[in-house]
């Protein structure tokens, strides 16, 4: 059995999860999910709060799950939204607890420092005051920390609430000790000290960079709440009775409901009457209003312009595109990318390395340190607790993923996973099929050439009074054109389709064929005067449709399947940026030459069926080569599975979805570039994060421990620390968000 097979046997659940602050609470609640049997994977998630568990769901349940979560001490909640709720309360909460603890905080700080404030009233440089201002901040303001060190330290883990704990507790209990028992130091020839303004101060300083987090953090979802905003409340119904307004939820598949200008469109569904331009921008992208009229298709929640039309619901609720799209971006937003694996490594050592080397820096201070030895031990093992901050290792990929899939999502390009948006820039081969995807997959008139003695005009008349009796796709791309050319026809009598060959009919008493240069030629008409040109036309991989009027040639049209305005100006780009352009196509070579000469691609794979697509991925990658797909979605998926990347171009079909990574929602190719230049920014901006992560703990760990004392009489004063230790988180979260900012 495959691996793919068996994954299918496994159920799939998100857990909402709360509680958790830093990479380690993140650490503690996947491992504890992987320890259970059934479980296959676990995904935490710090900057979404939600866990993705794939489990065998004959082994173990999801009550089995949220257990498992709770009893590692953090929280589930049911509701989706309940974590976007709770993420708000708590910025006010923080935001309360900062303007609180700031107030007494500010006042312990002038207490302590009565050398630099002489104006400070006396009873404030009172150390029992002091102790009596630092106790609400300590227990009352701080016990998120005891709570979550509690947590931790119950399931034999450690997290940042413990390095905060240990650390704030360290200073406020010495100076509690130096304060109720002075005789004590001085016996011990220390002069009491008391260190209330660094644990409070320590406490607000890390409140605030935790609610400056929050708010940051709530902004990397406004992606999804934009889209979420974008689905209207309710739906104008026509029924026997007339027209009712109804509930969004309450529509039905088949459902007849009109939409008038100025609206949105309430559901997904296809036009039977009237036409109308929409704004389609909101889903697609796309900055120009589409046209439709009955048989086209709209999309839920974009915008009717100017018609007003009726149309058919064929998607509804959790099935609409712009469901599917916020789904897809929830997902893509909590999955984890393979550049994070390394920071996941470091995050379940880190709090336990740090709280070691913080005991051994007390250690070797109160061994070896200059007088007062006691003082400066403690002083530099709080340091060490404080600065230390896995918070922005856990950050620095999650808020970039989500930031990077919600800037994604509002250019249409729809991203899977964390892995699809870092694979994408390291992909050196393109392989893009032709119809469809390169080309309109449709058939239009690109030439128009008449015989000596008839005008275009009456040539596409004729040609187009025939044809609009038939349904094959070259004759309807000839009634489009001399639409287009606002050329009228008449009614044609006696239609008949000639299979293989063409058609014929009366046009105002004249007998006109149109189709093949077999059919005119056994109709006993010369083509001679055409003949040099057709042979030029079908060089270029069209094809010609010859016209004949009561045994007369009247000329010909030629049809392709034309190239998209936006295939050459995208393979250029993606040329320049050094990578490899293939065109895989089913067409014969000389048509698919003549494509790609248009499209600038030098590399043509033609006359391959859909099936054996996958199988020319296959060897590319067998070369060496990390291939994109670039298809329609449909008729290749295959290719689009097999492929490091597949690119679905369409409007979010559900083959595409499943079968692609990224899904196209526009069909214009420069969303592949941008697709690419998005994967890079992104990847940037991790790797911007995790450097300065890294560099900041590993400078900043020796330096709060004192290795630059020797050298230059440089110790780091714990406040400082905990300042810096906020700012590294807020900084991060900030860094990715200027995603947000970026022209794609």
């Amino acid at each position: 059995m495959s691996d793919e097979t068996r994954k299918n046997d496994f159920d799939k659940l998100v857990i909402a999860v709360t509680g958790m602050s830093c990479a380690s609470c993140a650490a503690n609640v996947e491992r504890a999910l992987k320890k259970l049997a059934g479980v296959r994977e676990a995904n935490v998630n710090l900057a979404t709060a939600r866990a993705t568990v794939l489990f065998d769901p004959r082994l173990i349940g999801p009550l089995d799950l949220v257990k498992a979560v709770r009893e590692a001490g953090y929280d589930v909640v049911a509701a989706p939204d309940e974590v976007r709720i709770r993420g708000e309360r708590e910025y006010r909460t923080l935001r309360i607890s900062v303007i609180w603890g700031g107030a007494l905080a500010l006042v312990i700080f002038l207490g302590s420092m009565r050398h630099w404030f002489p104006w400070v009233p006396g009873f404030l440089r009172d150390f029992f005051v002091l102790w009596a201002l630092a106790t609400p901040v300590q227990f009352v303001l701080g016990r998120r920390f005891y709570k979550g060190a509690w947590s931790a330290l119950r399931h034999g883990a450690a997290d940042m609430n413990t390095l905060i704990a240990v650390g704030t507790s360290a200073a406020y209990l010495f100076s509690a000790a130096a304060t109720a028992l002075p005789g004590f130091f001085r016996r011990a020839g220390i002069e009491p000290q008391v260190y209330f303004d660094t644990s409070a101060v320590i406490i607000v300083l890390i409140l605030f960079g935790r609610m400056l987090e929050a708010r940051a953090k709530g902004k990397t979802s406004d992606a999804i709440r934009r889209l979420m905003g974008l689905r209207p409340r309710t739906a104008r119904v026509v029924g026997e009775d007339g027209e009712r307004e109804v509930a969004i939820d309450q529509v039905r598949v088949d459902d007849v409901l009109i939409v008038r200008p100025g609206e949105t469109i309430p559901v997904d569904g296809i036009v039977i009457e009237g036409k109308s331009s929409i704004d389609e921008s909101m889903i697609t992208g796309e900055s120009l209003p589409a046209d439709k009229g009955p048989g086209a298709s709209v999309v839920g929640a974009t915008l009717n312009k100017w018609g007003s039309f009726r149309f058919r619901a064929v998607r509804v609720g959790e099935d609409t595109a712009l469901a599917r799209i916020i789904k897809l971006v929830e997902e893509a937003q909590g999955s984890k990318a393979p550049i994070q694996r390394l920071a996941d490594v470091i995050a379940a050592y880190f709090v336990p390395a740090v709280i070691v080397i913080a005991v051994l820096t007390f250690v070797v201070w109160a061994v070896f340190g200059p007088p007062p030895r006691l003082v400066f031990a403690l002083l530099n093992f709080v340091a060490v607790l404080i600065i230390a901050c896995p918070c922005a290792l856990g950050l620095a990929t999650p808020t970039a993923i989500m930031v990077g899939t919600g800037k994604g999502a509002e250019r249409g390009i729809l991203i899977k996973s964390g892995e699809s948006l870092e694979t994408v820039h390291r992909v050196d081969t393109f392989v893009f099929d032709k119809t469809g995807t390169l080309t309109n997959g449709r058939p239009e008139v690109t030439d128009v050439l008449p015989a000596p003695g008839t005008t275009a005009e009456r040539l596409l008349s004729f040609a187009a009074s025939v044809e609009n009796g038939s349904e094959h796709p070259l004759g309807q791309a000839v009634v489009r054109k001399a639409r287009a050319e606002g050329i009228a026809f008449e009614a044609a009598d006696e239609f008949r389709a000639l299979e293989g060959m063409g058609v014929e009919a009366v046009v105002g008493g004249a007998r006109v064929l149109v189709g093949s240069q077999k059919l005119v030629e056994a109709a006993g008409v010369d083509v001679s005067s055409l003949t040099a040109p057709a042979e030029r036309l079908a060089g270029e991989g069209k094809t010609a449709a010859y016209i004949a009027v009561d045994g007369r040639l009247a000329g010909l049209v030629a049809l392709a399947d034309t190239l998209k305005p936006s295939a050459r100006p995208a393979v250029e780009t993606l040329r320049k940026s050094g990578l490899r352009v293939v065109m895989l196509t089913g067409d014969n070579v000389r048509t698919a030459r003549s494509v790609a000469g248009q499209a600038g691609i030098d590399e043509v794979i033609a006359e391959v069926l859909p099936g054996d697509k996958a199988d020319v991925v296959r060897r590319l990658q067998a070369e060496g080569r990390r291939v994109a797909m670039v298809g329609d979605g449909i008729n290749d998926a295959p290719a689009l599975a097999r492929a490091d990347v597949g690119m679905a171009l369409g409007t979010g079909t559900d083959v595409a979805m499943a079968s692609a990574d990224i899904t196209l929602i526009s069909e214009d190719l420069g969303a592949v570039v941008a697709a690419v230049e998005l994967s890079r920014r992104t990847i940037r901006t991790i790797k911007q994060n995790l450097f300065w992560a890294f560099v900041y703990n590993v400078v900043g760990i020796p330096v709060a421990a004192g290795v630059l004392y020797p050298f230059f009489g440089i110790l780091l004063n714990p406040m400082i620390a905990s300042a810096a230790m906020a700012s590294s988180s807020v900084s991060v979260v900030t860094n990715s968000l200027r995603l947000r900012r970026a022209k794609i």
